[in-house]
């Protein structure tokens, strides 16, 4: 009988932790510099801890007790804390003598969620058949970014099967914005939450199973279906309340935007290096006025609750703004690696690079590397560009070689603008005369190169006396 008496024990378990700290840095890492400038600006509005430094320099103080954990394992909190405490603290190097240029003058095509997704689609590795599948997924999705459309009909109009529609959809389901291409909310969430956490967090599992529950705020019976205590749901459920359920809006292609570069790709000697262009963002700080006010412990207890509070807000917005900044640079440092020929004498020389090759060098997701580099701009000696325009799919070259697509299509660009327009070249033409260099493409394929350029036919191009 003693076997059925009920007993106490210990059971040691671990289980990931999904925070809205990690949310916050996704979201922070989608920012161009006019968006983070935005957001700097309303976070010094709304919270009084933080506050901007006009000039370099400031005194640097001991924060013990500040720190919180960090995000990623190889960060050193306490370093990246003083580098706000005192922001002119020479990590950075000098910047290059003489007037930056006047960036206002440089507007970016607006970007709509379909070239976003095409882009990384062309960089993605898949082979042809894939890319078609997907490239109709894509273009049957709505502007919120949701699939509406079943399999069945899907596989109907491009006369494959539902399986091969399947591996497609699971293809750009991987890309950003996290939760593209989910057929309902359920699957936009948990995607997302695959991305940040993969599928082991108590957040997963409340979307997966229990969504019902959540919809109707029974956090009581959540917490006894799940076995786990009430704070540990409502942390889940915080999480869950910061995940975006129309992710497609991010990217509405409407109206042109001003570019400031984020990066600036520089040449020191026969090196090449990388700094941010942090000048147009707003320098922030801890304040010191309120730092010396919880360590003098003279406040009443309410007043120190609630700078405490917004003391751990502050410090986790700067944690994530460090680590933005780190992740951007790692991947600009695997392009300068990569790419030097391009940056040396020009995008003729652009090498085939792709998404996942980097994410697996810098050790992170593929979409958070496609995140990293969505609606960023480089400045560079041959002039602004986007950092997503150095990553392109391989094409066969010379001796077995391989041949970047967007360099290809540049020579395709480059042989049409030089044509006899009373003769223009022919896409047979073309394609024997990228053989004699090497590259072996069929006239068919050529023709689809052009008009991705937006070249138009022959035909069409050809003047008449």
């Amino acid at each position: 009988m003693d076997a059925f008496q009920p007993k106490l024990g210990l059971k040691l378990q671990t289980r990931l932790v999904l925070t809205p700290a990690l949310l916050q840095l996704t979201r922070l890492l989608a920012l161009n510099q006019l968006e983070l400038r935005d957001l700097l600006t309303e976070e010094l509005t709304a919270n009084p801890v933080l506050e901007e430094v006009s000039a370099p320099g400031g005194e640097q103080e001991d924060v013990d007790g500040l720190e919180e954990k960090n995000l990623l394992d190889d960060f050193d909190p306490r370093a990246m804390i003083e580098h706000f405490l005192a922001p002119d603290n020479g990590a950075f190097r000098e910047r290059e003598t003489g007037e930056a240029p006047d960036y206002e003058r440089f507007v970016a095509a607006p970007v709509r969620l379909a070239d976003h997704l095409h882009w990384q689609l062309g960089v993605s590795g898949a082979d042809e058949r894939q890319r078609e599948i997907a490239a109709l997924i894509i273009g049957n999705l709505d502007d919120d970014g949701y699939l509406r459309v079943s399999l069945e009909e899907l596989a109907t109009a491009g006369g494959c099967s539902v399986a091969e529609v399947e591996q497609a959809l699971h293809l750009v389901q991987q890309f950003d914005p996290p939760g593209v291409a989910a057929r309902d909310v359920r699957e936009c969430l948990l995607l997302q939450l695959e991305v940040l956490n993969g599928d082991h967090s108590l957040a997963h599992r409340i979307v997966a199973e229990h969504l019902d529950l959540l919809e109707h705020r029974r956090l009581r019976e959540l917490a006894r279906a799940l076995g786990c205590s009430l704070q540990e749901v409502e942390q889940a459920v915080e999480v869950i309340r910061h995940l975006d359920p129309y992710p497609g809006l991010r990217y509405p292609g409407a109206t042109p935007r001003v570019v400031i570069p984020d990066v600036w790709f520089r040449k020191t000697g026969s090196r090449w290096w990388v700094e941010t262009t942090d000048d147009f963002l707003p320098q922030v700080r801890i304040s010191p006025l309120y730092r010396h006010l919880l360590a003098a412990g003279e406040a009443e207890r309410e007043v120190r609750s609630y700078v405490r509070e917004r003391m751990a807000s502050a410090l986790q917005l700067l944690r994530n703004l460090e680590q933005r900044r780190h992740i951007i640079l790692q991947v600009c440092e695997v392009i300068i690696e990569r790419q030097r020929e391009c940056l040396e004498n020009g995008f003729d020389y652009l090498r085939p690079m792709m998404i996942k090759e980097v994410a697996e060098h810098i050790g992170v997701h593929p979409a958070t590397v496609s995140r990293a580099v969505a609606n960023k701009y480089a400045r560079t000696p041959h002039g602004i560009f986007e950092l997503r325009s150095f990553f392109s799919e391989a094409v066969k070259g010379p001796q077995g070689g391989q041949v970047a697509l967007a360099s290809l299509k540049r020579r395709v660009r480059k042989m049409i603008e030089d044509e006899d327009p009373r003769h223009p070249l022919t896409d047979e033409e073309i394609a024997r005369r990228l053989a004699e260099q090497g590259i072996q493409v069929t006239r068919r394929t050529v023709a689809k190169y052009r008009e991705d350029l937006g070249i138009p036919s022959t035909h069409r191009r050809r003047q008449r006396s």
